[in-house]
Formats: structure tokens, C-alpha cells, sequence
């Protein structure tokens, strides 16, 4: 593996799931400032000032080396970047909603559950569902029990709000997931999030305003979490995502992004002091390897058995 190849496949994914991990710190932190939607809305602004000018660069810098930049579909880029972003207000509304009342690494884990709920989600859309990812559904199932039902109790009792919202979170990311899968072929996909952000700004912004009573004073002390999300996590991270995947093996870069997760609760540990009970832990433990097996290539890992 070459030295530039070794970057874009291993360095940035750990990079960008660094950052996305460490981000719930931030989101818990504005959390005690600021109401979710207000949050939602601004962080989301402050994305589209980001990717806009970066998706506007990376034309031309493609331009420049001599690629012809991706001709996009304007159709597809509002009616994509709407729909996106329609489901990314909801998904991070909720995933708001959740982060303020439960652990980090709780939040990071079920939120990354929306990995294996994708392909599931598939089956509406006529697309097969592997072998592996059922394993995966059912190890997801498990760990989610582990994560929100406590030993005893029934079912309306022991699963929490927060974990509704959050459950409800990747149910959404998992349904955009299937969006962006339809219209990224067709707009460049940094001025998609960018749309996408933008809408989600806006539907955040009406929500903060019918619903929520908002302490603008307090705005000035959530401006360094307002930047590490909407600059370092939706800019920066999102572009070392698109970075990472061109031209890069999509099961090893995807597998270092999952690690998201992993980073939630080390980061929840060391900055918020947070803990996990040996069943939450083996709640997570249970939701990464769901994650991890619901993207395993599964003709790869026949071909190495019948070689075995």
C-alpha cells in the first residue's frame, strides 16, 4: 500500500470517526445551552457556510488537475438535497433529544445501529438482504436489549425516552442513507449535504420558533461546540469522508467509520468522566460487531472458508 493510498484508506476514516465520535461531547455540552431544534438549526447553518464554498473548491480543484467535474442535475440536487435533509432534521433532532438526557457512548452505540437497519430498510426498495446482515439485525436486537431494557422490568417501564429518540434517530439516518444512495449519482455530493443542510437548518429554525423558548445569551457560550460540530464534524469530517472513498476498498473504509461509535464512549469516558454497567458494555460490545458484520463482503469471506 502506497504512502498516499495508506492515508486516504486508513488515516482519514479514523480521522473522520474521530471526529464524529467526539462530537456527542459537543452536542451534550449545547445541550445545557441551547434547546435541540435552536442547536439543530444553527450547527446546520453553520455546515452550509462550510461545505458551499468547499463543494465550489473541490469543482475547482478537479477542474484544474485535468477531471472533468461531475455536470449535476439541478433537479436532482434540490429534490435530493430536500428529502435529505427532511430526514436529517428529524434524525438529528432526535439524536439531540437523546444525547442531553443519556450517556455518550449509550447514544453513539444505538445510533450507529442505523448501519444494520439500512440494508433491512432495503427490503422495501426490492433490494436482497444477506445472510450476514440478518446475523447482524439479530446481535443488533440483543445489544439494544442489553443497552435499554433493565433486567426485570417490563418493556414500557425500562426503555427510556432517550433511547426511543435515539432508536428513532437511526431508523431516519437509515432512510436517508437510501436517498443519498439514489441521488448522489446524480449532483456532486458536498453541494448535496450542502442543500441538505440548508433545509435542515430551516425546518429546525420553525420548529425552534413554534416550540421552544430560546436564551440567546446563552449563544455565546455554546460557540465553541457550534463550531466543532457544524466546521470539524459536518465540514471537515465530511469531506475527509469523500476523501477516503474514492478510490478506496468501501468495506475497510466504512469499518474504520463504524468506530464512530467506539470514540463516543471513549470520549464520554475521558472528557464527561461518564461509566457503563457491564450489561451496557456488553450492549455496545454486541451493537459494534453487529455493525462490523452487517458490512462484512460476504463472497469474500466464503471464498477464504472453501480455502481454508
Amino acid at each position: 500500500m502506497t504512502k498516499r493510498r495508506f492515508i486516504r484508506q486508513i488515516v482519514f476514516p479514523l480521522l473522520a470517526a474521530f471526529i464524529w465520535g467526539t462530537a456527542f461531547v459537543a452536542q451534550r455540552r449545547a445541550s445545557e445551552l441551547l434547546p435541540h431544534a435552536a442547536f439543530t438549526a444553527l450547527r446546520s447553518a453553520v455546515a452550509v457556510a462550510v461545505l458551499a464554498p468547499a463543494g465550489l473548491l473541490f469543482r475547482r480543484a478537479s477542474a484544474h488537475r485535468g477531471k472533468t467535474p461531475r455536470e449535476n442535475d439541478l433537479r436532482a440536487l434540490f429534490t435530493g438535497g430536500t428529502l435529505m435533509g427532511l430526514t436529517l432534521a428529524v434524525a438529528a433532532n432526535l439524536q439531540q433529544a437523546g444525547i442531553a438526557v443519556t450517556s455518550i457512548g449509550k447514544a453513539g452505540f444505538i445510533s450507529a445501529s442505523y448501519v444494520v437497519l439500512t440494508p433491512v430498510l432495503g427490503l422495501f426498495l426490492k433490494k436482497p438482504v444477506r445472510p450476514l446482515v440478518w446475523c447482524g439485525v439479530a446481535l443488533s436486537a440483543v445489544g439494544l436489549y442489553l443497552l435499554c431494557l433493565k433486567p426485570g422490568e417490563s418493556l414500557l417501564r425500562s426503555v427510556a425516552p432517550a433511547d426511543l429518540y435515539l432508536i428513532g434517530c437511526a431508523f431516519f439516518y437509515a432512510v436517508q442513507i437510501h436517498i443519498i444512495d439514489k441521488y448522489v449519482e446524480r449532483a456532486d455530493g458536498i453541494l448535496l449535504a450542502a442543500v441538505q443542510f440548508a433545509v435542515t437548518s430551516v425546518i429546525s429554525f420553525v420548529l425552534s420558533f413554534c416550540f421552544e423558548t430560546v436564551e440567546w445569551s446563552n449563544l455565546a457560550l455554546c460557540v465553541g461546540p457550534l463550531l466543532y460540530v457544524g466546521v470539524i464534524s459536518s465540514g471537515l469530517a465530511y469531506a475527509l469522508q469523500i476523501l477516503a472513498q474514492e478510490g478506496s476498498n468501501p468495506t475497510v473504509v466504512t469499518l474504520l467509520f463504524s468506530l464512530e461509535s467506539v470514540f463516543s464512549v471513549l470520549a464520554g469516558a475521558v472528557m464527561l468522566h461518564e461509566t457503563l454497567s457491564a450489561r451496557e458494555a456488553s450492549g455496545c460490545a454486541l451493537t459494534f460487531a453487529a455493525v462490523v458484520l452487517a458490512q462484512l463482503p460476504e463472497g469474500k469471506i466464503r471464498s477464504r472458508m472453501k480455502k481454508e
